[in-house]
């Protein structure tokens, strides 16, 4: 069976295909509790999984462009490969009850697995949508986004179904993760290879290559990314701006459950309120992106966030809202904080290609996804840091009388520090960012 040659076949699709799998890497505080329990570690020994998972995708990212930019079934077919092995390992490692395992598996592996498979499709959907970059960009991203609010139910519901239970259901031991990595990556793995199968860049897209000169070539031509890259001042702009963006996201996301506690939620609520934060993250992707087409300077959509961010961040913190508590403006602030975090993510290709052109976007949206990479292991582990070492632990009663254990004032703490990072950022977008530059490949 012939496949169609059009944008939504060959480019969207497959997109969301591959988006949608590896963009469940943001689920796992759905079962890294249950994994710490399993295995006998602490939870915070295993959230360095999470991190490393965003290192090794950020960094293979920046590694990897060039090849995704010659290849892109190669670079997708590596993506499915190593996402399923890491899947399927972390399982293993469960089993085993190995940290280290679940390290590798987890963070080293499948996060190769992540990064190939974040930029492979990414050119691909700009080529096919020359009018609206921004729209076709937000759609993938937007499923990497909202993969997570698909994912977490599934993901809870074969924990449970693999709890050890007495006759009249109640839980009799702890649950065993390792079943649900093996059949999640079954699944992963059919969806990314059928991705994988039916991407394809345009046919009336001409590019020429150079021959593969091996890994001495492979090692010349990243120096020269790297140098090209961040000797440029808009590029370095780009680079602070991204940054900023996913490591405040991360330090208020990775604290967003423990707000909605701190502000007196029940711990239904709260997952209620998480699973919408996680559509306004999906919806801020494509939203602020389609939105960012309208603009004759893309960079405008990036100053309309940190504003947001900041005024958002600035009334919290002058009410007091988290500590008082001003229970819809801190859930109003990690709304606003989740869609900006996501319409950044999405609107960095279409702004790079603005810049730099579309002839070697993979390699320049590489060398930028290295941010998220630094991000990773900096943004969630200082407000961690800052919760931990400023104000208290205290009981509090929940509204349906739950108790939970919280700090509100480590928590509003938080917002001092990534307040003072949009400011940074506003500060470069206004002045580090040029106008629209001219798009050499086009």
């Amino acid at each position: 069976m012939k496949i169609p040659e059009n944008k939504w076949v060959r480019a969207a699709i497959p997109a969301l295909l591959l988006h949608c799998s590896i963009g469940t890497v943001y689920c796992w505080s759905t079962f890294s509790k249950e994994i710490a329990d399993y295995i006998g570690a602490t939870k915070s020994a295993t959230e360095w999984a999470f991190s490393l998972a965003i290192f090794f995708l950020g960094m293979s990212a920046a590694f990897l462009g060039d090849v995704v930019e010659k290849d892109i079934h190669k670079s997708s077919l590596i993506a499915t490969v190593c996402f399923t092995v890491g899947m399927i390992g972390t399982g293993a490692g469960i089993l085993l009850k190995s940290l280290p395992l679940i390290f590798i598996f987890y963070g080293c592996i499948m996060g190769i697995g992540l990064g190939t498979g974040y930029l492979s499709p990414v050119k691909t959907l700009m080529l096919w949508f020359k009018d609206r970059k921004g729209l076709a960009t937000g759609l993938a991203v937007a499923g990497f986004g909202l993969a997570k609010a698909i994912a977490s139910p599934v993901m809870q519901a074969i924990l449970n179904a693999f709890t050890p239970k007495d006759s009249s259901g109640a839980a009799t031991g702890l649950p065993n993760p390792a079943p649900m990595f093996f059949i999640m990556g079954g699944i992963y793995c059919v969806m990314m290879f059928i991705g994988h199968l039916i991407l394809k860049k345009p046919s009336d897209w001409v590019e020429v290559h150079g021959e593969n000169g091996g890994i001495k070539e492979f090692f010349d031509t990243l120096g020269k990314n790297f140098k090209t890259a961040f000797s440029n001042k808009t590029f370095i702009g780009i680079w602070i701006m991204f940054y900023i963006n996913i490591a405040c996201g991360l330090a208020l996301i990775s604290q967003e459950k423990a707000i909605f506690k701190s502000i007196g939620l029940s711990v239904g609520v709260a997952a209620t309120l998480s699973s919408v934060t996680a559509i306004a993250n999906a919806l801020g992707r494509l939203g602020f992106s389609a939105w960012a087409d309208s603009f004759k300077d893309r960079n405008t959509i990036y100053k309309i966030i940190f504003i947001l961010s900041i005024a958002f961040t600035g009334a919290t913190i002058l009410t007091r809202g988290i500590t008082t508590p001003v229970i819809w403006l801190a859930v109003a602030l990690l709304i606003m904080v989740n869609a900006g975090y996501g319409g950044g993510f999405s609107n960095v290709p279409t702004l790079l290609s603005d810049h730099f052109g579309m002839k070697s976007i993979s390699a320049v949206h590489g060398m930028c996804l290295s941010a998220w990479a630094i991000a990773g292991l900096t943004g969630n582990q200082i407000a961690t840091f800052i919760v931990n070492r400023v104000g208290e632990f205290k009981e509090i009663t929940l509204s349906n009388g739950e108790i939970a254990k919280v700090n509100p004032v480590g928590y509003q703490s938080v917002l001092y520090f990534t307040i003072a990072l949009y400011v940074v950022a506003a500060i470069v977008c206004f002045t580090m960012i040029p106008k629209k530059g001219t798009n050499k490949a086009e």
